[in-house]
């Protein structure tokens, strides 16, 4: 009898366990899987997968990058945020504390920099003849090479407007300032609603080649077919305009982590505690809460992270001449962040699958000139737009990742010039200003930051149903 009830158990409680196991079927999808269902496998129109870029990202990239960001030739940028809105009348600037930006005072930022952004600009401007200039550079800074002068005032005379993919700073404005980025970080603000709103919706519905007839997913105060229209569309245009929209939603996608990933938890008289809020990043990346649209944004941010990672490892030959210097005016310090940086660089073009950017502007050469100069004046229009952002934290840090995406741009769509610069002395066909060089670097460190971020909402997120 006692062996019959033993059995009986058994089987009780093989039932039990086979009941435990369905039991999470029939429950609603936890979180981790409700973000992250489709940001796994292979990228639409790359040969990738996230899984390999999380590796290389997280464990090999990341903290080098770090590293360098943090040094005085990348913290200090030079920005003017008091540009007015060229679209449209808006004196509306957001009031709280936390969208302010602190610039620096003059002498708080290395004589190398500010003396190198006077040099590399007005003088040239003020003098036609490159002896005279290079003799007036030799007087200003005794130390600078016969070389490093030379590309000093090519950097001054380089007129890029014919290959900007963006609407530059004028840096000697009287209203342009330097800010420290390590005291200005990218995180939650508070600013959002309808202002917020007019700015994506400019970029979007005006600059990415949409149709109006054809209705973006999630658009406010439209009918919406849970993106089937849109999606439509999107796969029948041509890789160019599909990359371009993709490019945009990526670099969206990566603003809302960075706003998720510091947003501000604690405000007390005492002290202010940020960190991540995994309900804001559910709000903004939840496949039911987004209806669906959560997990394609995170998708398209691994799209702009191959495209920025692409042309670091193309514009390596630029960074390794002698005559480059990533100058600050500290010689042992100027030294070893040149050495980190092309560290760097020699990393990325280790990456083993990269995007081939190849397939752009590929077909009848008349057309694919007519296609990239649209491409080029739509992502400028963008970049113009960011001086219509009412709050000067979050317009701070959308021109410096719209410039260092648009450097990005540049660089790829330069590579023919870019194999022809010597190995020694000046680069004449191709250049890169210091803005730039700050901006690509940056920017890219914020993609980076949102990929790894990425892994640490996984984990918050395991437990959340």
């Amino acid at each position: 009898m006692a062996a019959e009830e033993e059995q009986e158990m058994s089987r009780l409680r093989l039932v039990l366990l086979l009941l435990l196991l369905a039991l999470p079927a029939a429950l609603p999808r936890g979180a981790e899987r409700r973000c992250f269902c489709q940001v796994t496998g292979v990228l639409d129109d790359c040969t990738c997968d996230v899984e390999t870029i999380d590796a290389f990202n997280n464990y090999k990239l990341f903290p080098r990058l770090n590293e360098l960001l943090e040094s005085d030739y990348f913290r200090y940028y030079k920005v003017n945020l008091q540009k007015p809105c060229p679209f449209w009348e808006d004196n509306s600037h957001c009031a709280m504390r936390d969208c302010a930006v602190q610039p620096c005072p003059t002498d708080e930022v290395p004589d190398g920099i500010r003396s190198g952004s006077y040099k590399y600009s007005e003088e040239a401007n003020n003098f036609a003849d490159e002896c005279e200039e290079a003799k007036r550079l030799g007087a200003v800074d005794d130390s600078l090479s016969k070389e490093t002068r030379e590309a000093v005032l090519q950097w001054a005379q380089h007129d890029d407007s014919s290959d900007s993919f963006c609407e530059a700073d004028d840096i000697h404005s009287p209203d342009a300032e330097y800010v420290d980025l390590l005291l200005n970080p990218e995180r939650y603000t508070g600013y959002k609603g309808p202002d917020a709103w007019k700015i994506w919706n400019s970029i979007y519905e005006e600059n990415c080649f949409k149709p109006q007839n054809v209705k973006r997913p999630l658009a406010s105060g439209r009918g919406d077919d849970g993106g089937h229209t849109f999606y439509k569309w999107l796969k029948g245009v041509c890789v160019e305009k599909r990359a371009f929209y993709r490019l945009i939603s990526g670099l969206h996608a990566s603003i809302n982590i960075h706003l998720s990933a510091r947003y501000l938890l604690q405000d007390t008289w005492s002290e202010k505690k940020w960190g991540p809020n995994i309900t804001e990043f559910q709000q903004r990346f939840d496949e039911v809460l987004t209806s669906g649209e959560g997990p394609r944004r995170l998708k398209n941010l691994y799209f702009l992270y191959l495209i920025e990672l692409r042309a670091l490892s193309k514009v390596l030959p630029f960074f390794e001449r002698p005559s480059f210097q990533l100058y600050t005016g500290n010689k042992s310090q100027d030294a070893a962040m040149k050495h980190l940086l092309l560290e760097i660089l020699h990393l990325a073009k280790s990456f083993p699958l990269h995007f081939d950017e190849n397939s752009f502007f590929a077909g009848n050469k008349k057309e694919a000139a007519k296609l990239k100069e649209e491409f080029r004046l739509h992502f400028k229009n963008i970049s113009r737009i960011m001086d219509c952002v009412g709050c000067f934290k979050c317009r701070l840090w959308g021109k410096l990742q719209t410039q260092g995406l648009g450097t990005a741009l540049k660089i790829l769509f330069s590579e023919n010039l870019i194999e022809k610069i010597p190995e020694s002395g000046p680069s004449y066909g191709f250049q890169l200003t210091r803005q730039e060089i700050v901006a690509l670097f940056n920017a890219f460190g914020r993609v980076s930051t949102s990929v790894k971020e990425l892994e640490n909402f996984r984990n918050l997120l395991q437990n959340v149903r």
